[in-house]
């Protein structure tokens, strides 16, 4: 429950405590849907109901409508957009309408904007515009509120121990910690850490599940898997006195064992603020000193610049008016690694401790950046250009009121979305929306290796091979738990399928879903699990909503077989993902099994593809890469190749392929020692479009 109430100084909490606006004829109210949470799922949910003529009241624990939406994401993890429909892709319209009026450019112009590097397009012929400043997106969301009238109670916090009254299976009424019930035919939890099902008695589950568990690959504790900007890529001492174990460890590094890869554990990924920035003079505030400042916090920072890395502003995606969404990026960065198991289970009153613990750490590493002498200077020199901006969070010192809790509860539910679904290695049933995003994971823990260095864990993003459909039953519990209750956010899952799924443009997509099953329960007169999927489906696509992929999206299996080929070959759908975004294809009439990736010319700077192979044998190994060639690519896409000496980059032209009969181009001859292997392909520097489809090691007799 990422929400603004503990932020703001010298805000009445209620924790208990009854609201002096709660007027007492209003202290019980009954609607046909009532919705807890305001996120942007909640809205989509709320216009949705109202538009098909059912009563609806939005019962939110935030004072700010939209969830992380109007937070500070600004910079849209949209995947595919043409499987964004509906209400969701309504939003990015009216974002877009906002930007058509020339007055809505105060700080800079549309082409100053598209000029930056990793500055989101705007283009005046394009029906929506997916990068935006926060408060457009929070006026957007009210102003679907005050359009269709639907009732909202803000700052409303749902009493977990004792306010949900259920009867026969069913929720009969929920209350709130200022006393207020509200009683409704059916509910949807539209939380981020789906605290209504809970507390109704739903089955979830919080944490990575084993691979074991659902036959997965890519769930559980990834212990040895390091993405190309997440990990030490150098040796970082992890002690006090470098060298020296009994100094004990720098802050933020944990002395617990990592794990065993693929086995289940409590860790959660971490949370940060998408914070939005400017370095706009006129609208820029310097980063303030926060509260209980503690440099030492960041010691480890300063031994991740010894190395030599630069890379603190990758993830400084600009949005309008010189502004930007600004995510982690790095080995030490504005994720608080660690820091977070217990949110999801939490009282209230923890869930504000561990809020403020971010919100410091956040607010101090910005400051440290820009202001500690030790920070090599042509760093803090640049960090010192940027700040809050003065028209962005005016009510909360600038500083976004919603935490990205990018996993809590994951309810388990009539079905379970895992990533056999997401790879089409198996069907899923009764599509109510679609996603696309590769399934990312942030890290999870800091810990130190058996060499005795500081490394991540828990980052990956693995390619879905293509826009996935998300079943119904994903969203609605088991048929015995609760027969009146709908979970668009905090969506039936395993870890590593929710960390795709988990994206602002499927939950608006979900929310809108949901709502639409809901109406239909109550004029039906039967449970949501129960709801006819023919009579919703045409309702959905009625609606705008996308439920399969268009023709051309999905890539189709008849590329080269990897079984035909020598050596070994890994595929891009083995690769691990970095940056997200990457998008299927199949147009080249050359590639290997189902398709190829490429980064969309976007996030220059932000993307690679990780290929790794377990070789058997040591020794020496050609190894090559397969793309396919087109005018329209990079000529100097940057691919390392790590071997048994160290690293080898190379720089390779796509436009042009003399390979093999399959394409595949030699990176040269390389010795290897038993065991891992790799090859990243990245996009940094390049100009046109980087693509990855295969990567192969043939040994050399």
């Amino acid at each position: 429950m990422p929400k603004s109430l503990f932020l703001f100084a010298g805000a009445v909490i209620g924790f208990g405590i009854s609201h002096p606006s709660a007027a007492r004829g209003e202290d019980s109210k009954t609607c046909d849907v009532v919705i807890y949470g305001g996120t942007s799922a909640a809205i989509t949910a709320a216009v949705q109901t109202a538009r098909m003529g059912r009563s609806v009241i939005v019962v939110s624990p935030d004072r700010h409508l939209g969830g992380l939406s109007s937070g500070g994401l600004g910079w849209t993890d949209s995947g595919r957009k043409e499987v964004i429909g509906g209400l969701s892709r309504e939003f990015y319209r009216r974002v877009k309408k906002h930007y058509d009026n020339a007055e809505a450019w105060k700080w800079e112009r549309p082409d100053e904007l598209n000029a930056k590097r990793s500055g989101g397009r705007y283009d005046p012929q394009a029906d929506a515009l997916w990068v935006f400043e926060p408060r457009v997106a929070e006026a957007i969301f009210d102003g679907w509120i005050k359009e269709w009238k639907i009732p909202v109670v803000r700052d409303a916090w749902l009493d977990r121990e004792k306010g949900v009254v259920m009867d026969g299976g069913r929720i009969e009424s929920m209350a709130t910690l200022d006393g207020r019930v509200y009683k409704g035919r059916i509910f949807i939890d539209a939380t981020y850490e789906g605290d209504l099902l809970a507390a109704a008695g739903v089955s979830y589950h919080v944490g990575r599940e084993a691979n074991s568990v659902y036959g997965e690959e890519w769930n559980g504790i990834q212990v040895g898997t390091l993405h190309h900007s997440h990990w030490f890529k150098a040796p970082v001492d992890p002690y006090v006195v470098p060298g020296d174990p009994s100094s004990g460890l720098l802050p933020r590094i944990s002395a617990e064992p990592p794990g065993i890869r693929g086995e289940g554990d409590h860790r959660i990924q971490a949370y940060c603020f998408r914070m939005c920035l400017t370095d706009a003079p006129e609208n820029r505030i310097q980063f303030p000193k926060p509260a209980g400042y503690d440099p030492k916090q960041y010691e480890l920072l300063l031994r991740v610049f010894d190395t030599g890395w630069r890379d603190a502003f990758k993830k400084f995606d600009s949005v309008p008016n010189r502004k930007t969404d600004t995510n982690n990026h790095g080995p030490f960065s504005t994720d608080n690694i660690g820091m977070n198991y217990d949110y999801p289970e939490a009282s209230y009153a923890r869930r504000r401790e561990i809020i403020a613990e971010h919100e410091t750490y956040q607010k101090g590493y910005m400051y440290f950046i820009a202001n500690d002498p030790r920070v090599p200077e042509d760093v803090r020199s640049v960090m010192a250009e940027w700040g809050l901006p003065k028209d962005e969070f005016t009510d909360n010192g600038h500083w976004p009121h919603q935490l990205y809790i990018r996993e809590a509860r994951r309810m388990i539910g009539k079905f379970v979305m895992t990533e056999h679904e997401l790879l089409k290695k198996k069907p899923t049933p009764d599509s109510v929306g679609m996603g696309s995003y590769t399934m990312d994971s942030h890290n999870v823990q800091r810990y130190v290796t058996p060499e005795g260095t500081v490394q991540n864990e828990g980052d990956i993003g693995v390619g879905t091979q293509g826009p996935y459909e998300i079943a119904y039953g994903a969203i609605v519990p088991k048929d015995d738990e609760c027969r009146n209750l709908l979970v668009p956010a905090a969506v039936s899952s395993s870890h590593i399928a929710y960390g795709s799924i988990r994206m602002e443009p499927v939950f608006m997509i979900l929310g809108q879903s949901a709502a639409t099953a809901a109406v239909h329960a109550i004029e039906d007169g039967v449970a949501v699990q129960e709801v006819e999927y023919g009579k919703l489906r045409a309702r959905l696509l009625a609606d705008g909503q996308v439920l399969e992929a268009p023709e051309g999206l999905l890539m189709s299996p008849k590329g080269v077989a990897i079984a035909s080929l020598q050596g070994i070959v890994v595929d891009d759908e083995a690769a691990i993902f970095q940056g997200g975004g990457w998008q299927g294809s199949t147009s080249h009439k050359m590639f290997i099994e189902r398709g190829y990736r490429h980064d969309g010319k976007e996030n220059k700077g932000s993307k690679s593809a990780t290929f790794t192979v377990t070789l058997e044998k040591a020794g020496r190994y050609e190894v090559k890469i397969s793309y396919p060639p087109n005018g329209n690519r990079a000529a100097n896409v940057p691919v390392t190749v790590a071997h048994a000496g160290g690293e080898k980059l190379l720089k390779i032209d796509q436009r042009e392929n003399k390979g093999d009969g399959h394409g595949f181009v030699s990176l040269g001859k390389f010795e290897f020692a038993r065991g891992k292997a790799s090859v990243t392909v990245s996009n940094e520097g390049t100009e046109g479009y980087v693509v990855v489809d295969a990567v192969q090691w043939l040994r050399v007799k």
